[in-house]
């Protein structure tokens, strides 16, 4: 677990970006890419041609070209947030860090919203992190 009271802190920070500022990749469900479509006003298909490199198993986020790891981060933040993917959405209760202390305080030296609001159950955070290995799971 990620602390040893069973407890942990977060909550975003505003103005905070630093989640979409790591290294890798932006992974995609199908109802991510249909739901961002939709909210651009675009079809599906010329989303997905601009934005998305697919593969047998999965879909992940073309890099931009130029600075950044994501085309809908700008200056004010996630230019797609209510529709973001579900990895950016339930960032940091990603199972890979929720449940290992090690990664949460890693993690920690980058978020500034982690050990900051209410305390949250490791069985919560936990439940959240369980929808990662449904949405992505060729990855857990």
């Amino acid at each position: 677990m990620a602390a040893t009271s069973g407890t942990i802190q977060f909550t975003c920070q505003p103005g905070c970006t630093k989640c979409c500022e790591v290294t890798g990749y932006v992974y995609f469900t199908e109802a991510d890419i249909r739901n961002a479509a939709r909210f651009l006003g675009v079809a599906k298909a010329a989303f997905e041609k601009q934005y998305i490199y697919r593969t047998a198993h999965q879909r992940r986020m073309r890099k931009p070209r130029g600075k950044g790891q994501c085309h809908f981060l700008k200056d004010g933040g996630c230019s797609i947030h209510p529709v973001k993917p579900v990895q950016c959405r339930l960032f940091p209760f990603w199972p890979e860090l929720v449940g290992d202390r090690k990664e949460w305080r890693k993690t920690a030296s980058f978020c500034p919203g982690i050990g900051k609001g209410e305390l949250i159950q490791i069985g919560t955070a936990l439940e959240q992190a369980s929808e990662m290995t449904t949405a992505y799971p060729g990855f857990y």
